[in-house]
């Protein structure tokens, strides 16, 4: 009977404390939304835009990285999502209209849960403040963008880091790995740091393991095996073009934290409108809370 008592009593005194980290908590996305082929057809963008956004609005996502998003793109985002802003320039010219359209890995941001205090983005080469570039044996030129946000709500300050690695190049995607932990290191000064991507590799592919490596000081931590709750929906995110929610062991989609963010839940959002798909990848949700 005392042992139930003395739980009863702790638990009580935990609940608070659970409250106050569901009240200050926040999602985070990251979601490939690809870009707009008409060779889609029947996916084409403009057949699949409003299944992208109810993806956003239904899961309550605060901020979302979004990778393949071209500037017209960004704009349907914005026109159905106005309570959401956005930040990131595009791979090919380091404008915010490029000319002709191509790729951002932008962040879409609530406009009145954070406050952007600033924002830079960096190319995934040998050089990473050259703009355009395709570094190492890349396909493509390949980007970060980051963000320092303030949570309106706490007044706590975090980074958001989203990128795109390359489809092709091995290489390309273990140095990446290498630069981008090199760069949130000299960035964030220890801040608490979030980074969504696509990172085209499974968690035992080598820039995974670079990044998620416990033996570096550096490394980031994987969300999934963080989550207070178990992880919801399938491991996969890569759908082999619109034709299976989450193929077994495509995970290549991430949500990767460091500096003491907590992790309340985590999932793949396998969400489908009669066998539709919002996009080619599966959006990945988490619900952090900072430190």
């Amino acid at each position: 009977m005392k042992k139930k008592i003395l739980l009863v009593v702790i638990c009580c005194q935990l609940a608070p404390l659970f409250l106050l980290s569901q009240t200050n908590a926040f999602q985070v996305m990251t979601f490939n939304i690809r870009y707009p082929s008409p060779d889609d057809g029947f996916n084409y963008w403009p057949n699949r835009k409003d299944l992208v956004v109810s993806m956003i609005k239904y899961h309550e996502a605060d901020i979302v990285g979004v990778q393949e998003a071209l500037r017209s793109q960004l704009d349907d985002l914005s026109k159905a999502l106005p309570d959401m802003a956005w930040t990131g320039l595009c791979r090919t010219d380091g404008s915010t209209t490029p000319q002709p359209d191509n790729e951002f890995s932008a962040i879409l941001y609530r406009k009145d849960r954070f406050d952007l205090l600033e924002s830079q983005t960096f190319w995934l080469s040998e050089n990473p403040a050259a703009v355009g570039i395709a570094g190492w044996d890349a396909a493509l030129p390949r980007i970060v963008t980051w963000a320092l946000f303030r949570d309106k709500r706490t007044q706590k300050t975090f980074y958001h880091f989203n990128t795109h690695f390359d489809h092709m190049g091995k290489i390309a995607r273990r140095e990446s790995a290498r630069l981008l932990l090199s760069k949130v290191k000299e960035i964030t000064g220890g801040i608490p740091t979030l980074v969504t991507g696509d990172f085209n590799a499974i968690p035992t592919d080598e820039p995974m393991v670079v990044l998620t490596n416990s033996d570096n000081p550096d490394h980031l931590d994987d969300a999934l095996f963080l989550s207070q709750l178990p992880h919801h929906g399938p491991l996969g995110t890569w759908t082999n073009a619109f034709q299976f929610p989450g193929m077994p062991g495509q995970r290549i989609d991430y949500i990767l934290v460091k500096k003491g963010i907590s992790v309340l839940k985590h999932a793949i959002l396998s969400d489908s409108w009669s066998g539709r798909l919002p996009s080619d990848h599966l959006p990945v949700l988490a619900r952090l809370v900072l430190p």
